[in-house]
């Protein structure tokens, strides 16, 4: 047919035209910009899961940086911990060094007793200054706090973490169904027989010694001696209604022992303490049994405490005590949020607790700050205060150290694995939004050439179509 109104082939070709100059448009544009998807129209399924990898790589590099915050803080405390550690060694130091009083003159002792006093404010002054960016870490501030702890039944409690979530508060309930029993032995006679000169071996936590007593010796007199040496074995004694003699560890639980054996000929006759008809020269503590929320808490002695992903706390039990309590903690702690999501699963918590003198040592044996200058168990207040005082350091250096051994367990195996699998997520999942969105350079110039062949070629056939319709001046006779 021969038509002048319509050039089909023309319209065609320009159709043709059209579409490869839009396909190197895009082309062009994947290649400027480096992207497959820089709008919607370029894959809008494939946006919607780029975009959602993208706030996820966000989310997920944010809790890195939280992380390597943390760590940063973790170190400020350890760094001043270690501190505070040196200054309670040369603390100790100087008490041991006061307890030589043979060869040691009250000038020297005074020179120490100020010595121990600034040390000891050194301290406090280290819980209270140091910060992170305005932020205290040693006075407290990140410890839990608490409220109804029936202080009659439970002592020192110390609360290490716990998840509060949503809560306000965590309630904690104790229940102690056994309490823990020293190691006993019992001398249900009224004392020695007037031929059983005896010398007799006494062991316990502290150490052992040897005892020789003559025949006719009465049980208060063999007390007496054995209160004597109480310090250096960790073994005491006292007489009872219907027990009679009866000889106890100083220590509660399976790891304080008393053992009496007669040595050298002679005979001491000591009993098991609940069957008095069974002979026994030896015997052990037992724990106390408890549980915490219901949860079966691990045991030393009197002391308790439990840990699992919702509560990490310890505490001492009273001696004796059988029944139940509750307490409340109430807010505290440091939470670090080290994961991409704002959930309980990612977050973490975890207490720092005062170090200052008032903090350190416990209820039972005193605190640091009784060491100084008319304190209670000051140099000057005789050899049983520096004993006590001596305990109290002891106590101080074991939180202290604790506490360094927490952080670090926190920053490596916490804190360290955090950063190392938040890093490979980001590796893949950074991957993942490369492979749905950046542009394939190798694929998208090749498809620039094609379109370039295509509108060159578009352009020739659309040219040919217009100069066909000259043809038909011919018919006209032109």
């Amino acid at each position: 047919m021969a038509r002048i109104n319509t050039n089909i082939s023309a319209l065609t070709a320009q159709r043709n035209l059209t579409n490869a100059y839009g396909g190197m448009h895009e082309t062009m544009q994947h290649l400027s910009t480096g992207l497959r998807i820089s709008r919607g129209k370029d894959d809008p399924a494939g946006l919607i899961v780029s975009e959602r990898l993208r706030s996820e790589i966000s989310a997920v590099t944010q809790a890195v940086s939280n992380t390597q915050r943390a760590k940063i803080i973790v170190a400020t405390a350890e760094g001043a911990l270690d501190e505070v550690a040196s200054l309670l060694k040369d603390i100790q130091a100087k008490i041991v060094e006061a307890s030589n009083t043979g060869a040691f003159s009250d000038d020297e002792m005074k020179a120490n007793q100020l010595q121990i006093d600034s040390a000891i404010d050194s301290i406090t002054r280290i819980a209270n200054t140091t910060t992170f960016a305005g932020r205290k870490l040693l006075d407290g501030s990140l410890a839990y706090t608490t409220s109804g702890i029936p202080t009659d039944k439970l002592r020192d409690v110390d609360v290490h973490a716990t998840q509060f979530g949503t809560r306000s508060s965590v309630g904690v309930a104790v229940e102690v169904q056994s309490a823990a029993q020293q190691a006993r032995l019992r001398f249900p006679f009224a004392g020695l027989a007037a031929t059983s000169a005896v010398t007799i071996e006494i062991r316990g936590n502290e150490g052992a010694t040897i005892l020789q007593f003559t025949g006719s010796t009465a049980a208060a007199d063999i007390v007496n001696a054995i209160a004597m040496v109480a310090d250096a074995t960790g073994v005491s004694a006292y007489m009872h209604a219907t027990s009679g003699l009866v000889i106890t560890s100083r220590n509660y639980g399976t790891k304080g022992f008393v053992s009496v054996k007669p040595i050298g000929g002679g005979t001491f006759d000591t009993r098991d303490y609940d069957t008095v008809a069974t002979k026994d020269d030896t015997d052990y503590g037992t724990n106390a049994v408890a549980t915490i929320n219901g949860a079966q808490a691990a045991a030393d002695g009197n002391h308790i405490s439990i840990k699992n992903r919702l509560i990490d706390l310890e505490m001492d039990v009273k001696p004796t005590w059988v029944s139940a309590a509750t307490f409340s903690i109430t807010g505290g702690g440091a939470l670090f949020q080290v994961g991409p999501q704002v959930n309980d699963n990612l977050q973490v918590n975890l207490a720092v607790n005062a170090i200052g003198a008032s903090q350190l040592g416990s209820a039972e044996f005193g605190y640091l700050e009784q060491i100084k200058t008319g304190g209670d168990y000051a140099l000057s207040e005789g050899p049983a205060a520096r004993h006590s005082a001596s305990q109290i350091v002891q106590r101080a250096i074991d939180q202290v150290s604790m506490l360094r051994g927490r952080l670090g367990s926190f920053e490596r195996n916490t804190l360290d694995t955090n950063i190392n699998q938040l890093s490979i997520t980001s590796e893949n999942l950074t991957s993942a939004q490369s492979q749905l969105r950046d542009a394939d350079f190798a694929y998208e110039t090749s498809r620039l050439a094609r379109d370039q062949i295509l509108v060159n070629a578009g352009t020739t056939v659309l040219t040919l179509a217009n100069q066909s319709t000259q043809s038909i001046l011919r018919l006209l006779g032109g």
